[in-house]
């Protein structure tokens, strides 16, 4: 074999056994770096040592991470928190992966399994797969009730929640009438994400409300938003009044009946509101004469008309009823039953005297 051959194959060789060796150290190195860590992590002693860790990033009762990715947040900065947390090994080989990935992490709550590796725990902030909560708000709510229920829940912060309830952005963005969004949050089983931006939280519900709307009155979307509000008023009462499903539609129609002749609603849901959501009172056990007898706006007890706002979140039967009351000569109705909670109704007021002592 002629010498320059000879030593083109050295050459060969040299280079084959480099690819080799740096080849090995990059699989080993990736091998390592992207493994998990060993033993008890930065995380877990810190957390033993105060167990009410914040809840950016945490462990769960199965030592799970809990992991809130923050809008905006970068890459690195993930990378960085989760290295010293002891989660991961390396940020800068986590810095690698997203540069050769091209895929952005995306805000939200999310929990992993450990140990876990790098490529695993992008896998699941690039994919974007949240906690989601369930999270049931009954009907005849209020928005400070409801508020309430979405941050024990972990979803959003009851101040946010209630200033995006009432912000004009929101209002406009539903053509809502009144100052704040009561009425006008559907009352249902929701998942959403852990730490959920107050916006999103309300829009979706509030498009809840007005999809399940559409369904239960299609005739809604030819009225004025004006005359809207109106029908939820009557409606958010009607929540609050009735406890026998096919009563509702005769509640509203003894409602408007007293609209119509000039007499007061008389509604004990309106003055329950009013101790309880505006002078945060308890809810009472009984109304006493003093009770009727609170100046305030929504106590239909005092003043003529509807209350200026919606005073529940109504669901599917009271809207129904407000957009197709029966039509009825009653003026009056009182508990009959406590037990099922049903109602007699009455044409006069000696009539209904006479259904109370009975």
């Amino acid at each position: 074999m002629p010498k320059p051959v000879r030593l083109i194959f050295k050459l060969l060789n040299v280079f084959i056994s480099l690819g080799i060796i740096v080849s090995g150290l990059i699989l080993g190195g990736t091998l390592y770096f992207n493994s998990p860590p060993s033993g008890p992590s930065a995380l877990a002693l810190a957390q033993a040592q105060n167990p009410n860790p914040p809840d950016i990033m945490r462990l769960d009762q199965s030592g799970a991470l809990i992991l809130e990715v923050r809008g905006g947040e970068s890459a690195q900065s993930v990378g960085r928190r989760l290295e010293n947390a002891g989660i991961i090994r390396n940020q800068y080989f986590w810095n690698i992966l997203a540069r050769i990935s091209g895929e952005h992490i995306r805000a939200g709550t999310y929990r992993i399994e450990l140990p876990a590796s790098q490529l695993q725990i992008r896998s699941v902030l690039t994919a974007g797969q949240q906690i989601l909560v369930r999270v049931t708000i009954p009907e005849g709510l209020t928005l400070r009730q409801t508020a309430e229920i979405l941050h024990d829940a972990g979803v959003t912060r009851a101040d946010d929640f209630l200033a995006v309830a009432a912000s004009r952005e929101m209002l406009d963005a539903f053509n809502i009438y009144g100052q704040t969004m009561e009425g006008y949050l559907f009352p249902d089983t929701y998942h959403f994400p852990l730490s959920y931006p107050a916006q999103r939280v309300v829009a979706a519900m509030a498009g809840n409300f007005f999809s399940r709307l559409a369904q239960v009155a299609p005739e809604s979307a030819h009225i004025s938003p004006r005359e809207l509000h109106e029908r939820v008023i009557m409606a958010s009462i009607v929540e609050r009044e009735y406890r026998v499903r096919e009563e509702a539609a005769l509640m509203a129609g003894v409602f408007y009946h007293r609209l119509r002749v000039g007499m007061r609603l008389e509604s004990c849901a309106t003055v329950v509101y009013v101790m309880t959501e505006i002078q945060g009172r308890p809810h009472p056990q009984r109304l006493f004469y003093v009770d009727l007898r609170i100046q305030n706006p929504f106590n239909t007890y005092v003043n003529w008309g509807l209350p200026p706002a919606p005073i529940a979140s109504p669901g599917e039967t009271a809207l129904a009823a407000a957009f197709r009351p029966i039509h009825t000569d009653y003026l009056f109705f009182r508990v009959s039953d406590p037990v099922e909670g049903r109602h007699i109704f009455t044409r006069t007021l000696a009539e209904h005297n006479a259904a109370g002592i009975r």
